[in-house]
């Protein structure tokens, strides 16, 4: 099933838009184009393709565990000429995979779609609130955007402590400054209820990389820094989860980010203890030298023949030349 394929439902009793995931399949067989028709499709009764009001009671195709998910589709014959424009079927249907997604992660106690933010300045695709009060608004981003378009949105969204959190459309190029951010990238695939998203490959360790700051750099990083070498992960949409950090990852992929990451910060530490111990033995040696340079050894004494000359000073032999003096030029 392609993307392009997904239609939302909307029900006309209710007055709301309903996802195909919402309720088993004979529920809405028995409201759409076999039943009472008051399912229809969302988009040609809102006018995407079609006239406002359009009513097209939808059929419900798919069984569990089939080769196909479960989708709505229009009856032969009533879909707009070509179908409806896969970037509106994707941002509905996404959005609203997010909220149902959301309203069942653990700690989440509020989820409502297309939600102005308390100063009326944006209105998220879907806003969640935690027990601890963290808002977070999920956003379905269908289209390319420039750095500073989504830059001015991040941070309207931070402004207000709103932890933003971004799902791409496949095949549409993020901004990367969302890396500079600081932030992880996930992009979302209906037809297969999967999310991928990026890690950073190790960066390269250069001269004396193990006194950067954070050596996590070293190992498989997430979310990736903005010029890094990427390696793509997916996974269902199901395991992940969110906190007042944003969206995590599944356990296994955290454990397999925390390893890699351990690996570089054991072998860092003991870079630094190696760098350590050498500048130590470094600094020993020349306190040795300093200590003799200022405290010199008297030079051995002289067994001389019996009757030779002798300095008086230092007590070695004497040439005669310098018999009159008593002592050598030097001492």
């Amino acid at each position: 099933m392609q993307d392009d394929l997904l239609v939302v439902g909307f029900d006309l009793e209710t007055g709301r838009e309903v996802h195909v995931s919402e309720q088993p399949p004979e529920y809405w067989r028995r409201r759409g184009y076999s039943g009472t028709r008051q399912l229809v499709c969302f988009y040609c009764f809102h006018g995407f393709e079609a006239p406002v009001g359009t009513r097209v009671p939808l059929l419900t195709r798919g069984r569990l565990g089939g080769k196909v998910r479960t989708h709505f589709a229009h009856p032969s014959g009533q879909a707009p000429e070509g179908g409806h424009h896969p970037e509106t079927v994707w941002h509905i249907t996404t959005k609203h995979t997010l909220a149902q997604w959301a309203r069942s992660r653990p700690g989440v106690t509020a989820v409502r779609l297309e939600q102005w933010t308390p100063d009326q300045d944006r209105r998220a695709d879907v806003a969640v609130r935690l027990e601890d009060g963290t808002r977070l608004a999920l956003e379905a981003q269908r289209m390319l955007m420039t750095d500073d378009a989504w830059r001015v949105r991040h941070r309207d969204y931070r402004r207000q402590s709103i932890i933003d959190i971004w799902f791409w459309r496949p095949r549409v190029h993020f901004p990367h400054v969302v890396l500079s951010e600081g932030l992880p990238v996930w992009f979302y695939v209906p037809s297969k209820g999967t999310v991928w998203t990026a890690f950073g490959r190790a960066h390269q360790r250069v001269h004396r990389w193990w006194e950067v700051e954070d050596p996590a750099i070293f190992g498989l990083h997430h979310p990736p820094c903005s010029l890094d070498d990427l390696e793509r992960q997916a996974m269902p949409l199901g395991e992940l989860s969110l906190d007042r950090h944003g969206a995590l990852l599944p356990p296994s992929l955290q454990r397999r980010l925390s390893g890699s990451q351990r690996e570089a910060a054991d072998e860092a530490a003991e870079r630094r203890e190696c760098s350590a111990r050498y500048a130590r033995q470094l600094r020993e040696a020349q306190q040795r030298r300093d200590e003799a340079d200022r405290h010199p050894k008297p030079l051995p004494a002289q067994r001389l023949p019996l009757g030779a000359l002798q300095c008086m000073v230092c007590k070695r032999a004497l040439a005669p030349e310098l018999a009159a003096a008593g002592r050598h030029l030097l001492c």
